[in-house]
């Protein structure tokens, strides 16, 4: 049987105990490749499995009323995707790789067995969902009310965190964004996003080279980018026991 990405996901919160990590791996025991730019699902479509993202990056987005698209959120290995199919007929969102991507889908009923055998994994996939949702609320929160240098450096701080990346002193890691898709997450222009991705190196921010980020001023560019970590700092001390 595989090991589980949620389950290490989980385990930055808690200690698992081995039931509680054998159940999650069961969830995960297809898998499913997904070509980059191809979609799980889209906005409307009839909902249908839940998934957990094993490999790549993958992004949720809406259609605007004017035909523009709203990146909602980017999901790295370990996400649990596709959770509105738990309570809608049809998804709010599309979903789609960003890179080459591997998928384990499984069905919504598998959660019911979950949170019946396993009350603390129901209290942890809650908070997992309120994560996801204070950071979308910060998101959305940023497109109204900071700066474009902002935006932008909020997102490479996300996605170097979310990445998991080794803090070293460089702090290197690979976008993997073009600077469209950047522009549809932060509602700016592709040229808008290139103009602020110059001005953070100018001021000695960030540094770019072959296609890698490097961050040369970790505590400006959170300053800048009024980042707030919301897997950090968590309370969990009300958490049922494991079984």
């Amino acid at each position: 049987m595989p090991g589980s990405y949620f389950a290490d996901r989980l385990t930055g919160m808690v200690v698992l105990s081995e039931n509680e990590r054998l159940a999650l791996a069961r969830l995960e025991e297809r898998e499913r490749p997904v070509r980059r730019g191809m979609t799980l699902h889209r906005e409307r479509d009839r909902t249908g499995d839940v998934y957990i993202l094993r490999k790549g990056t993958m992004m949720s987005s809406v259609l605007l009323d004017d035909g523009s698209r709203q990146i909602l959120r980017f999901h790295f290995p370990g996400d649990m995707l596709a959770t509105a199919s738990m309570i809608y007929r049809e998804a709010p969102e599309t979903i789609t790789a960003v890179s080459e991507c591997i998928v384990a889908p499984f069905e919504r009923s598998a959660f019911a067995a979950l949170y019946t055998e396993h009350p603390r994994l129901a209290a942890l996939i809650m908070v997992y969902n309120q994560i996801e949702r204070a950071a979308l609320t910060d998101r959305l929160a940023a497109l109204g009310r900071t700066s474009a240098k902002a935006r932008v450096a909020a997102i490479l701080i996300e996605m170097r965190n979310r990445m998991q990346t080794e803090v070293d002193g460089t702090a290197s890691f690979v976008l993997g964004l073009t600077q469209e898709e950047i522009g549809d997450a932060t509602g700016l222009t592709a040229v808008h996003v290139n103009r602020m991705l110059r001005q953070l190196e100018e001021e000695a921010l960030i540094a770019r080279e072959s296609g890698r980020i490097s961050f040369l001023d970790e505590r400006a560019m959170l300053r800048t980018a009024n980042y707030i970590d919301r897997y950090a700092k968590l309370n969990l001390d009300w958490l049922p026991p494991a079984n």
